[in-house]
């Protein structure tokens, strides 16, 4: 943890290689992997955490396949990395907690081109149209899973309301899995079981469900092309909510998240994602969107996020392939209110406390069009992150939003290192840190306004105050109330998850304001911001702690040092040389002070 904030305070020494491809992260969990099937490139490394509280393993199912590995336990908190050179199908167990065969702890890393087909030795082929084969749960079949086993690519699986206590893991692609009630259609995971849905086949769409208390996610798709979530609710899951890694070509619509300590919606390691978040209610939450390394074709439009720990969070992070983050439009969402304190958490992801839209370390992403109101620390926050390597911000583009009521300020950009960001004028009188930011349109310059260094000092202490932190159980929150379901679901076709994001894309544009949006926003307007803290940290937005500042006042003293040093030698009067060396060091003492005392302030979790 101390090397971790150590990194964070480091000067621009090291910006990160851009080509730089990261590794893929596997957590094992009580008791599953939490990505049980991954896909890297030739000669990538996967990190195994153990986010557990039990001790696990990684034994390879066929030893001669693999390279020379430590089956040896992996205790809480720690790590194993293993790079794999040659393309293949490299399938691994927990020997604590699963077998040989793929029961229990399981998992399968899938390296370069090979097609993955799980057990089957001959897998079907997608399919982009429905076969208008329907299979009905509970009668005939007793399971969903059971019902998917049977399905042919392009089947519909009908599933009557009830609580179904089961993990549906599905391997068969293009199957549309639907409920005919989407609040009485529920998957129960019992604390016991792993994930809702878990989604193994390409072009796999899932409507009209909810899934609740899988230790894991709710909705799982990994490693697929196409992919459709639609009418769905996840609540109180132990992962993430609603969730897409390693994919491309989907979408989420029409959907609920809540109680999850990591995100409500996730779509990570994807580039190009050519995917869209829409029309989706994401809250109580540690944070509601998560996208770790994900852009490209990636948008986030017409959703609510409100009361979550942290709001809308792309983010560059090293443990996941394709860093950086980037290309990820968020427009047109109401984002209000995410500073949630009974919202569950879990590691990092409650560092987002307080802000609405953090872009952590990503590049060329366009923030426009949104309400953003009613937060404790940021509205937008463009800042560097930290991982293995150094992650500058750059690129970002913060336009015609509605801004108000946020505390620190409403937009603001932190360093060092975040260059070529461009904040333009908003629909809203915004309060801006650096203060400059409503004046100048851009911040290209380097070392310009734009690199404060207060976030990142408070980002610092963030962590440091994470240790030993005990959040709200993500097992008693809030039930969600009922959900609007689909209104066709029993008479709708199959359409398999197959060319979503064209599809979805030539729908029509819906642009009017979220509903509530506008009320809230004048009600904010109302609401000036008052209080110590945010006075402060506006009188710091005047002054900010820049990287360039620092070093000009750093070469000054030295200077003036240096001056005192020869006229003393010299026998000339220094009094006046003093007191002005005494006046800039305590100028500057006070400068340095304002920012760390703002980083204080707003360091909470």
């Amino acid at each position: 943890m101390r090397s971790r904030i150590v990194s964070l305070l480091l000067p621009l020494v090291a910006c990160g290689d851009p080509s730089a491809r990261g590794a893929t992260q596997v957590k094992m969990l009580d008791n599953a992997y939490n990505a049980p099937v991954v896909r890297i490139p030739e000669g990538a490394g996967v990190i195994f955490t153990n986010a557990g509280r039990n001790p696990h393993n990684l034994v390879p199912v066929d030893p001669d396949r693999w390279p020379t590995i430590d089956t040896s336990a992996v205790t809480p908190g720690g790590k194993r990395t293993v790079q794999l050179a040659a393309a293949g199908v490299y399938e691994y167990y927990c020997s604590y907690h699963g077998t040989r065969d793929g029961l229990g702890m399981w998992g399968a890393v899938v390296v370069g081109d090979t097609t993955y087909t799980g057990h089957r030795a001959n897998p079907p082929a997608a399919v982009p149209s429905g076969t208008g084969t329907v299979r009905r749960v509970p009668a005939p079949y007793g399971t969903i899973q059971g019902a998917v086993d049977a399905a042919a690519p392009g089947d519909l699986i009908l599933i009557a309301p009830g609580i179904y206590r089961e993990e549906v893991t599905v391997t068969t692609p293009s199957l549309v899995i639907r409920g005919l009630d989407r609040n009485t259609t529920i998957v129960d995971g019992e604390f016991i079981r792993p994930n809702g849905f878990n989604v193994l086949a390409d072009a796999v769409a899932i409507e009209n469900i909810t899934a609740r208390h899988a230790t894991l996610n709710g909705f799982f798709w990994t490693g697929v092309t196409g992919y459709r979530g639609r009418y769905l609710t996840a609540y109180n899951n132990g992962d993430y909510g609603i969730y897409a890694f390693d994919s491309r070509d989907g979408l989420f619509e029409d959907s609920y998240a809540s109680g999850a300590p990591d995100a409500g919606f996730y779509i990570g390691q994807c580039a190009p994602c050519d995917a869209i978040i829409r029309r989706v209610i994401s809250e109580h939450n540690a944070v509601g969107y998560s996208g770790t390394n994900a852009g490209g074709n990636l948008f986030i439009e017409q959703s609510i996020w409100r009361h979550n720990r942290g709001g809308l969070v792309p983010n560059t992070l090293d443990t996941e392939l394709y860093p950086p983050q980037r290309r990820t439009v968020i427009r047109g969402n109401l984002i209000h209110s995410n500073h949630s304190r009974t919202a569950p958490g879990r590691g990092l992801s409650p560092l987002a406390w307080g802000n609405g839209i953090v872009l952590g370390g990503g590049r060329d992403n366009v923030v426009e069009d949104n309400v953003i109101v009613d937060h404790v620390g940021h509205g937008v926050m463009i800042a560097p992150l930290a991982d293995a390597n150094f992650w500058p911000a750059r690129g970002n583009v913060v336009r015609n939003n509605r801004v108000a009521n946020n505390g620190r300020a409403d937009v603001a950009i932190g360093g060092p290192a975040s260059l070529g960001n461009r904040v333009d004028r908003q629909r809203s009188v915004a309060r801006t840190a650096p203060r400059s930011l409503g004046v100048a349109a851009t911040s290209a310059r380097p070392g310009g306004e734009e690199n404060d260094l207060t976030p990142t000092l408070a980002l610092a202490l963030r962590i440091w105050r994470l240790r030993g932190v005990e959040y709200p159980s993500w097992k008693t929150q809030p039930v969600p109330p009922p959900q609007p379901t689909m209104p066709d679901a029993a008479s709708a076709p199959a359409v398999p998850a197959m060319q979503v994001f064209a599809r979805a894309q030539a729908d029509t544009t819906d642009d009017r304001p979220v509903v509530g949006a506008e009320a809230l926003f004048q009600q904010a307007l109302d609401t000036p911001v008052r209080g110590m803290a945010p006075a402060i940290a506006h009188a710091q937005a005047f002054v900010p702690l820049t990287p360039v500042r620092l070093l000009l006042l750093v070469l000054l003293l030295g200077v003036q040092r240096a001056l005192l040093w020869h006229r003393r030698r010299r026998g000339h009067d220094v009094i006046v040389a003093q007191r002005a060396f005494r006046l800039v060091l305590a100028v500057g003492v006070a400068w340095i002070g304002l920012a760390l005392t703002v980083a204080t302030l707003y360091s909470g979790i």
